[in-house]
């Protein structure tokens, strides 16, 4: 128990340690009633006077909470003055509480009861928010109108409660998985979530129907109140990791055979888009109150993998619009109101380069501006445009019928993408469609307080580095397998041998270039590594370190898949450079992908070094 302690503790410099103890007989109004010993405690981490009720026969839980014993029950309640008190009818506080002393009772564990009135905004705020609620919000746009979060709560000092009586695996009797996410994160091990009853009452339907809408609670409601408080998605089967992975590994064939045609149009063909669709690729990272899968980046990077062992230029676009549909979702509520109505993945193209200029209007803003390279432009409603107003950096959500298209995308490499340029002159963009860059990035965006996936918590430059890297591997290993299949039937002019893989040099080159695509491969899996391990934080953060770490392990992938193709193309013979060979277009298209940000080494090399020698990067953290 003491190494569990010290596992939750780990994220405060100090653990909290048990200030005074006292037995309390309870009574409920409807006659039950149990014995709580009522603990207090010192070093809290927001300082706030919070309780844990230790139920039941809580010290024998304790001892049974190993791999294979019973856990104890934990209820984390917030405090609320007009349910746990007054009886109020507007929330359900008031019947969980009771229902959770008693279950806890039961079996024996705790009852956290925590001072975070409202959802942490406080009694006066909470009170004016539901007047709000009087005139049509919700409880949650109620909260954001005030200028509060959707739900400030934070349960580290509820971690550091268990942690001080060494309770490091739990039950935990909620429908929120919030706070499973919470303390999962802070170290605590939830081994199962317990549902609470549902209590409707008139007065409360529209809270917990918006509850179950907004932020995933696991509540059972009839039909009839259940209002549209999030756009409203259809019932959607969501695939596993690896149903998904297999709905795309039966593409690639049918991406080979079009990789030609997708040169030639400079878009991805509609019979692909069509397939990519039905197969729900682009609504991985949607948000699941959207009708989304709300996947995460070891999902989405391995799928623009697999994809680019069809078709790179394929590869390239979905990953961005897949991409695109998640930076949708950080948005506020009534950008993701508009742009989701139609389903759970809205396809935009996004591009800063170089950013617009916007001029501040009633109501919203001006824009102009000319942006080149809108990968997926080709197949996009919306537009995320990069605009400068004075110091501060915007992004504006536009629709593309508003846009002038300019045809330039005419390339070497990766011209299926259709990274066209975009312009207009003066136009407008309504307020809600225009968000300062910095929140739209942090891992404390907009989103982040509507949706609980908890992709949308990422900050957003784990996701925008890794398209590039994983393209580049993709098309290694299709290039090695072609390699491969040309060695066993080629005779090579000049040489004795029947067949190329008869040669010992061609065996030593074909080793070479596999040891490239591995190591290319093994330094891939090592930045996805970084960047999911920062999954269990809240908020998710990198140390500079970390952030050195990933940014050069993808930059060597880029490049050891280059040098693979590269050996590749060396030794394949004049003929695969004919247009209608695979290996030409591969060469060609990561020719392409080292010259994008992502994998150029110097500036990558130069901030990798200044991070992993603890110097500070030379440019700002998100840049890099």
């Amino acid at each position: 128990m003491t190494v569990m302690s010290e596992t939750v503790a780990r994220p405060f410099e100090q653990p909290a340690a048990v200030r005074s103890q006292v037995t309390v007989p309870l009574r409920f109004p409807d006659g039950f009633a149990a014995t709580a010993e009522i603990m207090t405690f010192h070093g809290l981490a927001d300082g706030k006077e919070h309780l844990l009720l230790a139920l039941g026969e809580w010290e024998q839980t304790l001892l049974d909470q190993g791999p294979e014993g019973a856990a104890p029950l934990v209820r984390l309640h917030s405090e609320c003055l007009t349910g746990d008190v007054f009886g109020s009818e507007r929330c359900d506080c008031g019947p969980q509480l009771r229902e959770a002393v008693e279950e806890i009772a039961a079996v024996g564990g705790f009852l956290l009861y925590l001072r975070q009135e409202g959802r942490g905004i406080g009694l006066y705020s909470k009170l004016d928010a539901y007047a709000l609620q009087d005139t049509g919000l919700d409880t949650y746009e109620a909260n954001v109108a005030l200028g509060r979060g959707e739900d400030e709560r934070d349960y580290s000092a509820a971690a550091q409660m268990l942690g001080a009586l060494g309770a490091g695996r739990i039950r935990l009797l909620t429908n929120n998985p919030d706070k499973v996410g919470q303390l999962t994160a802070l170290g605590v091990d939830v081994s199962e979530q317990v549902p609470t009853g549902v209590h409707l009452s008139e007065a409360n339907h529209r809270y917990l129907a918006a509850k179950r809408s907004h932020t995933a609670h696991t509540i059972e409601l009839p039909e009839e109140v259940l209002p549209a408080v999030m756009p409203t998605a259809a019932a959607v089967a969501v695939p596993t990791h690896d149903e998904l992975l297999a709905r795309v590994d039966a593409l690639v064939p049918r991406l080979r055979e079009r990789a030609s045609e997708t040169e030639e149009i400079r878009r991805i063909p509609d019979a692909t888009m069509a397939e990519l669709k039905a197969a729900g690729v682009f609504q991985m990272l949607a948000p699941k109150a959207v009708g989304g899968f709300g996947m995460g980046l070891e999902t989405y990077v391995e799928v623009v993998r697999r994809l680019a062992r069809g078709c790179v230029s394929t590869a390239w676009s979905v990953g961005h619009l897949v991409e695109h549909v998640w930076m949708l979702a950080r948005w506020p509520r009534e950008a993701q109101d508009e742009v989701f109505a139609n389903g759970p993945a809205p396809l935009a193209a996004a591009t800063g380069a170089p950013p617009g200029k916007a001029e501040r209007a009633p109501g919203g803003f001006i824009i102009s501006g000319r942006w080149s390279f809108a990968s997926g432009v080709m197949h996009s409603e919306w537009a995320l445009l990069a605009v400068q107003h004075g110091e501060i950096r915007l992004q504006c959500l536009v629709p593309v019928s508003d846009l002038d298209l300019l045809d330039v995308w005419h390339t070497a490499g990766l011209r299926g993408t259709g990274s066209n340029d975009l312009r207009t002159e003066n136009l407008f963009v309504p307020a809600h469609r225009a968000l300062e860059w910095n929140l739209l990035a942090a891992a404390d965006n907009p989103g982040s307080r509507i949706h609980p996936d908890p992709n949308i918590h990422l900050p957003m430059a784990t996701f925008l580095n890794m398209v590039a890297p994983a393209a580049a591997l993709g098309a290694a290993e299709h290039a090695i397998e072609v390699f491969r299949d040309l060695m066993m039937v080629r005779k090579v002019k000049q040489t004795t041998q029947a067949r190329q893989a008869d040669s010992p040099l061609a065996q030593a080159r074909f080793s070479q270039a596999f040891g490239q695509v591995a190591t290319a491969r093994l330094h891939w899996q090592e930045a996805v590594r970084v960047v999911a391990a920062s999954y269990g934080r809240r908020p998710v953060a990198f140390t500079d370190g970390e952030r050195a770490q990933y940014r050069l392990s993808l930059g060597l992938s880029g490049g050891a898949s280059a040098d693979a193709v590269r050996l590749i193309l060396t030794g394949s013979g004049g003929s695969v450079h004919r247009l209608t060979h695979p290996l030409q277009r591969i060469q060609r298209d990561v020719n392409v992908l080292l010259n994008h940000a992502s994998l150029t080494m110097d500036p990558i090399l130069e901030q990798a070094g200044r991070g992993l020698l603890d110097l500070g990067f030379s440019i700002p953290a998100e840049q890099f």
